[in-house]
């Protein structure tokens, strides 16, 4: 080291000699301005200043996302290495549900699990390929445990509100089947994907395939593909026939819809899905176009539920389960694992009052020396008016024996018992006649037989016939409501637009999508095929004076000692009170002097309303106290090929009509389920014009006639009286008996009969 001292040339504060290049370096070596890690020679980027600084550079996003990836990627092997596959669940030996009345005694346990394994060998190629038809077209080539683009389709679905989408594969459904369970969460859902990978390196599709048929549900309470060959078919599963295998397949997309046996309404949607298989099948080459061209749908047998289920324990069951799978509170696969207590709404003594009541008015009359007696079905129903409450199903003689309930089927015609819906629709439209008069009980109408009903546009071509072809002449609204006339109701429904008739039947109650509930004039006549409880709910909308709330089956359901939510009942003035109070009022002269003249020995105040389907198929009697209403109907149907019949000399009378055993009947059931409890008055505020002491409308004609164009025939005489002709004298009537006309007696009008299409 020198000892010289070192000199500096002076620094040159003015910078002139600064020089780009030339800058003497900072201490950490770098040049002065530029960042660190700065290439020589590059201009710096700008600082990111104010709202800038908050937006990711795009080499922190793709950090981030690579690091999610990575740590999504390490969760999933995690889990694939922590989930093992686990023992069979519980669901494999399901526990039995106890089914109670309200006050908590115990109607029915349906516990006996149905199910018998067999090897993939039984099962024939044809209903194998109809399973993967259905399910799963692609799980024998496609090497996949897992379909995740339609788990995530399935996932949007149920939260867009597009309905509950399953988006599973046979090894996935398996898995759920078999090792977990039915309830729809992620975490289950994640567990079923992992397990379903792990079986499907551990397990042959055939083994996969064999486990999945073995412990599918398809109703009936069978679980696999043998219990349901025996259930529906009564073979087993080596037997069944390409079209019997493909129905079966259909099942397992909603076992108790498809049943149309048990929902004969429900037959047309179990077509479409069987047709939906079979397509598949001829798609995927398993199945020869000739073949599916020459199958034909195999209607399953009855089914032959266990002892345990017997007399009305079976329909109460089979309803309860419709409800909680209608309602959305639980499905058929869900309760099928069991262990749930559920609470029903009916009452035991009215439940039993109905049964003694239908077996003392109706099946005491059954003769085995009579052909017709073997056809005679009944069903009914009993809600209370203020809480919607199901009181009593009556679903048929024994649930052993006859295994459709009659009471919430929904094919057979409701008959007269439909006409009252039309003037409730006429109060609350306010509607007119043809010729410009207010629809009232008081308003005259032509009741001539076989009137062609006339429209704005002139004859509709519509001609119904009354019963028995009676001509009544000019008569009120209230005598043709008495009488149960078709030609006056075929024309006020068209008065007042079969489509308002319509609006106003599903207002009160009437669902939506029931069978031939058409908008036409020959919608007032009963050609709707609603059910004994359909109808009880509508009437008991006009009971509780027009305020309507869905019907209530289940008061509570449990298990495992939590309680499971039921939706709350709601209600809404679906009609005016008076509409609905005018309706009650002249359903009161319907008992008390019409056809329903049997219904009295109720022994308190009480309306109701007689029917007779097309061809005397059925007889219905739907009536109302203030606290009770219910519905009484008589079915005739073939036990051997299930076809509907006429009731003809059925009991040992000539006809059964809804005045005769079905009111008989309600009445008998009403009066013991009310025993107890104080005499109820209506109490009615029904429409201006409504009461019998108002003056009748009258048609202003010149000459008094009656307008050949005009829907009514008023007679303007200044002594004529309602239910007179024109010259004073009375309408012709066949047949009276002492209590009144009555709809059960042979010669007495009911207005339905051969015109009640």
């Amino acid at each position: 080291m020198s000892d010289e001292p070192q000199s500096w040339a002076p620094r040159d504060s003015s910078g002139a000699g600064a020089s780009p290049g030339n800058e003497r370096p900072t201490a950490s070596g770098e040049q002065p301005g530029k960042r660190p890690g700065q290439k020589p020679g590059k201009k710096a980027r700008p600082r990111r200043t104010g709202w800038r600084r908050a937006i990711p550079t795009w080499r922190m996003t793709l950090g981030t996302l690579l690091g999610l990836v990575v740590l999504l990627g390490a969760g999933i092997f995690a889990a694939y290495r922590l989930v093992d596959i686990p023992a069979a669940n519980a669901s494999a030996t399901a526990q039995s549900n106890v089914y109670l009345y309200s006050d908590g005694s115990v109607i029915a346990r349906d516990g006996d699990v149905n199910r018998e394994k067999v090897k993939l060998s039984q099962v024939p190629p044809a209903v194998q390929h109809a399973v993967l038809a259905a399910e799963d077209r692609d799980f024998y080539t496609d090497d996949r445990a897992v379909d995740v683009k339609a788990m995530l389709r399935a996932g949007w679905n149920t939260v867009t509100g597009k309905g509950k989408q399953g988006g599973s594969t046979i090894t996935q459904q398996y898995v759920k089947n078999y090792y977990l369970g039915q309830e729809r969460t992620v975490l289950r859902k994640a567990k079923e994907a992992i397990i379903a990978v792990k079986l499907n390196r551990e397990e042959t599709k055939d083994q996969i395939f064999e486990g999945y048929l073995n412990t599918s549900y398809f109703g009936r309470n069978a679980y696999g593909i043998q219990a349901a060959a025996q259930a529906y078919y009564g073979k087993n599963v080596e037997e069944l026939t390409t079209a019997e295998g493909a129905y079966l397949a259909s099942l397992l997309n909603a076992p108790s819809a498809y049943d149309v046996v048990a929902h004969p309404d429900n037959r047309p949607a179990a077509q479409r899905r069987w047709n939906y298989v079979l397509n598949g099948m001829v798609k995927e080459h398993w199945l020869t176009a000739a073949e599916r061209a020459t199958t034909r749908f195999p209607t399953p047998g009855e089914a032959k539920p266990s002892n345990g289920l017997s007399g009305q324990r079976g329909y109460i069951v089979q309803a309860v389960e419709d409800y909680l799978n209608r309602r959305g509170i639980l499905d058929a696969k869900t309760l099928a694992t069991g262990g749930y207590r559920i609470t029903t709404t009916l009452d035991k003594a009215k439940q039993d009052a109905f049964v003694k009541a239908v077996t003392d008015n109706v099946m005491s009359k059954t003769s085995s020396d009579r052909a017709a007696d073997r056809n005679v079905r009944v069903g009914g129903a009993s809600i209370v008016p203020e809480t919607g409450k199901v009181v009593a199903l009556y679903g048929g003689i024994d649930y052993t024996k006859q295994y459709v309930s009659n009471a919430t089927r929904r094919d057979y015609q409701v008959g007269s018992v439909f006409k009252p819906f039309v003037l409730t629709s006429a109060v609350v439209n306010d509607s007119t006649t043809q010729d410009g008069r207010r629809i009232t009980p008081n308003t005259v109408y032509d009741g001539t037989n076989k009137r062609t009903v006339v429209g704005v546009q002139g004859s509709t071509d519509y001609a119904p016939a009354n019963e028995d072809d009676v001509d009544y002449g000019d008569i009120t609204v209230r005598i043709a409501t008495d009488k149960s006339v078709n030609s006056v109701y075929a024309q006020m429904a068209q008065d007042v637009g079969p489509a308002k008739v319509r609006e106003t039947a599903i207002a009160l109650g009437i669902p939506a999508d029931t069978p031939d509930l058409t908008a036409a004039p020959s919608i007032a006549l009963g050609t709707a095929n609603a059910s004994v409880l359909d109808m009880a709910e509508a009437y008991a909308t006009l009971a509780d004076h027009g305020r309507h709330g869905r019907y209530v089956l289940v008061e509570k359901v449990t298990k495992d000692g939590a309680e499971i939510e039921l939706p709350e009942r709601t209600t809404e003035q679906a009609v005016s009170r008076e509409a609905a109070d005018t309706t009650t009022a002249v359903l009161r002269s319907v008992v008390e002097g019409g056809t329903g003249t049997a219904a009295q020995t109720v022994g308190r105040p009480a309306v109701g309303k007689t029917g007779t389907a097309e061809e005397d198929r059925a007889a219905w009697f739907a009536g109302y106290t203030p606290d009770l209403a219910s519905v009484v109907a008589v079915m005739g149907q073939n036990p051997d090929t299930g076809a509907q019949t006429p009731l003809y000399g059925a009991l040992g009378l000539p006809r059964v009509n809804g005045g005769g055993v079905p009111a008989e009947t309600w009445a008998a059931y009403t009066e013991a389920a009310l025993r107890s409890s104080p005499v109820q008055e209506f109490d009615l505020q029904t429409a201006p014009g409504s009461d019998e002491g108002d003056e009748l409308l009258v048609d202003e004609n010149a000459d008094g006639g009656t307008d050949p164009s005009s829907s009514s025939a008023p007679d303007t005489s200044p002594d004529a009286t309602p239910g007179t002709t024109p010259d004073g004298s009375a309408p012709p009537t066949p047949g009276t008996n002492t209590g009144g006309t009555d709809e059960g007696s042979v010669s007495a009008p009911d207005g339905n009969g051969d015109g009640d299409g």
